[in-house]
Parts: structure tokens; sequence; C-alpha cells
């Protein structure tokens, strides 16, 4: 038993994995598309963002109390709506959203390290994405507790050397002025301040990474106290790191550099500032970020992928024994392929609708079914205000990218028709003469695992 306990994530290493997962997307990337959407208003934008989150991360807090397991969001699903189709298609949606976050982090990680080789080398940047990826694969099949540890050690040099740098460039070029004047091209079209809210999509996108704690139920110590803990403290760290670095690179960088830099945003804003150095730190602050985001994220969504084999929502891949873990090697080679498909926008406004829609199929969830099991605290607006939240911010974004890049929709609706039907037809495969789909997996075993 001794044995065992040692071999559990600490809170500690819980808050490595998540913030790990958020700031390697978040502010390496989807800073300078943000910027392109609402110009200097971008560091509100990580503001806002971070209420929708804080009111969504109440559900899953409420959820991971009640119910701490390594099926994380799937065993809140599976709560909710019981064995079904319901339950696997927003399972689904939640586990493509985390693969794709682990491309986008991947393609950062590309377009930030091509800084530093001529630019004739810009087209490799996918490249070096598929090599992050097959290195995160390395580090996971490896165990726990190299997870935790090289989670745990890139996670402060990140959060140590970004904060340093998000005040030293505050104190160098000072508070911005936000005018809030700038329209761009892609939101001209939209009434005034749908744009700024279509662009929250994106900021919430930043901070979903909470999200993957939830999927260490059976890997952390004292998981009824310490997923929650490790839910809130997350996003109050990163929330304070965007913002305070939004603010920074604001006040050294025009809105049109950080659109015209917006794939590696933080290192073009760091060099008018710092110099030629301070854009080198800021590249290698950026490796560090995001090859630990993809670390992290790669083992979350592979955990839950085994968890929905065992539990029959889809075919259990973990039986293939030529893989020493199937459901890691089909998650980095889902990874792999959309980082090669898609550009860092594209990959970024696909993950943020599945996630949208996931999370609102969370809330309702808690609402509808969970209200009276999860706690004698719980209080039902705050989820219904998450819901009104991501259903305008959904809508907006939706409408945006109808008028500025349609084929994200098309990409996006074409993945959530061929989930729900692969789920439709999977799970009328097992189920009985009566309607009743069976699980593979007993509740005790789900929470053991």
């Amino acid at each position: 038993m001794q044995k065992q306990e040692k071999q559990k994530l600490s809170l500690i290493g819980s808050i490595s994995l998540g913030t790990g997962v958020m700031i390697g997307a978040g502010i390496f990337v989807l800073m300078g598309q943000i910027a392109e959407l609402v110009g200097d208003l971008f560091p509100i934008a990580f503001i806002a963002g971070a209420v929708v989150v804080g009111f969504s991360s109440y559900s899953y807090v409420k959820f991971s109390n009640a119910y701490p397991s390594s099926g994380g969001v799937v065993k809140f699903f599976t709560k909710s709506y019981g064995p079904s189709t319901a339950t696997g298609t927003f399972s689904l949606l939640m586990y493509v959203s985390m693969v794709v976050s682990e491309s986008l982090v991947a393609g950062t990680f590309g377009a930030y390290t091509l800084r530093l080789f001529p630019k004739e080398y810009a087209g490799y940047a996918s490249i070096l994405g598929v090599i992050l990826i097959a290195i995160a694969y390395i580090v996971n099949i490896s165990g726990n507790k190299v997870i935790e540890v090289t989670a745990t050690f890139t996670a402060i040099i990140k959060v140590v050397g970004i904060s340093l740098l998000a005040i030293a460039g505050l104190v160098i070029s000072g508070l911005p002025t936000i005018t809030g004047t700038y329209v761009s091209g892609v939101n001209a079209d939209l009434p005034k301040g749908l744009g700024f809210v279509a662009a929250l999509a994106l900021s919430i996108l930043a901070y979903k990474g909470f999200t993957t704690i939830t999927n260490q139920g059976g890997d952390i110590i004292n998981p009824h106290k310490n997923i929650g803990k490790s839910i809130i403290i997350s996003i109050l760290i990163c929330t304070l790191i965007y913002v305070t670095l939004a603010l920074s690179v604001s006040g050294g960088l025009s809105i049109p550099k950080i659109i015209a830099a917006k794939d590696y945003a933080l290192a073009a804003a760091a060099e008018p500032i710092f110099g030629e150095w301070g854009s080198i730190l800021t590249i290698f602050l950026a490796i560090i970020a995001t090859v630990s985001g993809v670390i992290a994220s790669v083992y979350s969504a592979s955990r839950m992928l085994g968890m929905l084999g065992d539990m029959k929502q889809v075919p259990n891949i973990n039986k293939v024994r030529k893989l020493k873990n199937p459901a890691l090697f089909f998650t980095v080679s889902l990874a792999i392929l959309l980082t090669i498909l898609f550009d860092l926008t594209r990959i970024a406004s696909i993950g943020a609708i599945f996630y949208l829609i996931m999370d609102i199929a969370i809330h309702w969830g808690l609402i509808r079914y969970l209200k009276k099991d999860v706690n004698i605290s719980f209080n039902p607006i705050i989820p219904i205000i998450a819901i009104i939240m991501d259903i305008v911010v959904l809508f907006a974004f939706i409408y945006l990218k109808y008028l500025s890049d349609p084929f994200v929709l098309v990409v996006a609706l074409i993945g959530i028709i061929l989930i729900f039907l692969s789920q439709y037809l999977f799970m009328k495969s097992h189920t009985d003469k009566d309607g009743k789909m069976h699980m593979g997996m007993d509740e005790e075993l789900i929470d053991e695992k």
C-alpha cells in the first residue's frame, strides 16, 4: 500500500499538470489570435475568459469532490446520462478537444523553435511538432513518476521565467493605453461587441487545461479534496500570468505587429523591450512550456480514452497486446495527424467549438440529473449562468467563423456527425433486448482505475 501511494501524484504534481496544459497553449499562440480579433482589448479578453471559466469550473469541482476517478469527465457524463450514446458522444468531443490542444501546443512549439533558425526553414513547424509529440509518447510510457517530475520541473521554470518576463516588461514599457478602437477585418460585419464575445471562445480555450485534472482521480493522493484544489489553484495561477503578460505585450508592441507575428507573438513582443537576448529567452521559455504542455495533455487524453474503452463506450483498444499502452499510441497518432493537416488558427477554432459543446453538456447533466446527489451546498444558479455564457460565446464564435473561415465549421460539423454516428452504432452493438446498454466496468472498478 505504501509503495502504491508513492506512485500517486501529489497536489503539486497535479497542479503542475493542469498549469502545464493551460500555459503551453494559452500564452504563446492564442494571445496573437485573440489580438487579431479584438485589438488592444485582448488583455481584457483574458480576464473575461477567466470569469467564464470560473463559473464553469464550479461544476467540475462539485463533480470531482463527489465522484473522483480516473474517468474524470467520462465518469461525470456516465453519472448524468448513464451508459448511452449521449455519454459517449460528449466524452469523445472532450477527448478530441484534448487531442486538438496537444496538436495546437505542438504546432506552437514548432513556430517558436524555428525562430532560432533562418527564415527559409519556416515551413518545418509541423515537423517539429510531430517530433515533440513523439517525445511526449516516450515520456508518458515511462510511468507516473517520470511524468510528475517532468511536469513539476518544467512548470516551475516556465511560471517563474514567464512571470519575471511579464513583470519586467510592465516595468519597462508601462501599462498600455487601451482604447478599444481597433476593428478587425474578420469581425467588421459583426454587431458592435459581438467580435469581443466571439474571441472569448479562444480565451476560454486557453484555460480548458483545468479539465484534465479531473482525469487524475485514480492517480492523485486524497482525490476528494485535492482534485478540486488543483482546479481552483491552476485557474488562479494561469489567470494572473495571462493578464500580466498580455498587458506587458500590449505595452511593448503595436497591435499590427502582434497580429503579424501571431504564431510567435510573445517572442516578437520581447525583442523591442529586452533586445535580441530577450527574444531568445522567450523562445526557450516557449519551448519549455510547450514541451510540458504536450506531455501533460497526452497523459490526460490517453487516460480518458483508455477509460472509455474499459467502459465499452468505444472499442476497447486496450486489448491490443502488441502495444504497451494502445490508448497512448492512438492518442499521439491522432495528434500527429492533426498537426500535419491544420494550421494553428484552425486547430484552435475546432478545439474551442468541441470544448464549448461538451462543457454545456457537463453543466446540464449536473443541473438536470445530479444536483441532489453532488452536495447539499450545491447552487444551481452558477451552472445555469455557465450554460448561458457558453451558449452566447459559442454562437458568436460560430457566426464569426461563418463570415471569416466557414471551412472550420464544415470540419467541426463533420467531426461531430462522425462521432455521433460511430457512437450510436457501437452502443447499439451491445444493447440487450430490453434496450439497456451494458457498461464494461462496475462503478467500483471505475473509481479504482
